[in-house]
């Protein structure tokens, strides 16, 4: 029962963010700075854990290959097929999970405890839209690019790992041309898009609703974080299921 009452309050949520603005100047002034909170921001995180993430996974499987009857170029078909469709998207909006998530959660707590979401209510201004809506949208529009960065990213850093393994930049460049499907481009733009409106809609959502004081403020993040993590693997296998 407690399940449907938040799906419910949820929805109810995401369809008050349907309206006119009151003042369009002032959504996209708070579009434009949630954008470069959530992507300059998260920038040097997402690209750090990216780089790692490569090279560990070009190591791995260049171990693997290497005494076996693949060919050493195959490491960089590999390492390219798995940033693309898998770890740049997952992992870069597991990690905006925890640090967006839980930077949104604790914001929109903290505007509701100390009344300033009341004020906005009795100034006439739909608290919902103005304070969700941007935050939502900013995260859609951002955070595909990001991931895009994060798979060249990671597409660098196992070159340079595997050059360091004793595999020619020539021979991992010969991978990364081999049958190339840009359908996977989509299949992670399409991971990139849903991950980011979960990740803020849960954060929003349980920012927005909380009752209580510094405590309820910081279990709110908490459970933004921990339901934003599982709503992205669970959306990751079923978009996984219909898209491959």
């Amino acid at each position: 029962m407690r399940f449907f009452h938040h799906f419910g309050a949820y929805i109810q949520m995401l369809k008050s963010l349907f309206t006119r603005p009151e003042k369009l100047s002032m959504y996209r002034k708070e579009l434009f700075r949630q954008m470069n909170n959530i992507g300059v921001g998260s920038l040097l995180i997402i690209g750090m854990i990216s780089l790692f993430i490569g090279g560990v996974t070009a190591i791995q499987f260049a171990y693997q290959l290497k005494g076996s009857f693949f060919p050493l170029y195959m490491l960089g078909f590999i390492v390219r097929d798995m940033m693309i469709i898998e770890l740049a998207p997952t992992l870069s909006c597991l990690v905006l999970a925890g640090k967006v998530g839980s930077n949104i959660a604790s914001e929109l707590g903290t505007m509701r405890i100390s009344e300033q979401i009341d004020a906005l209510e009795i100034m006439g201004i739909n608290s919902a839209a103005y304070l969700i809506t941007p935050k939502i949208l900013a995260a859609v529009l951002i955070v595909p690019p990001l991931v895009v960065i994060s798979a060249f990213l990671g597409i660098y850093g196992g070159l340079v790992a595997a050059e360091n393994y004793g595999i020619s930049p020539a021979l991992y460049e010969k991978g990364l041309l081999y049958i190339f499907d840009s359908f996977n481009v989509v299949i992670m733009q399409v991971k990139a898009v849903v991950f980011a409106f979960l990740i803020t809609s849960v954060a929003c959502y349980q920012g927005y609703h909380v009752k209580g004081g510094a405590l309820e403020i910081g279990a709110a993040s908490t459970r933004a974080v921990v339901f934003g993590s599982i709503l992205v693997v669970l959306f990751d296998y079923i978009i996984a299921l219909l898209l491959t």
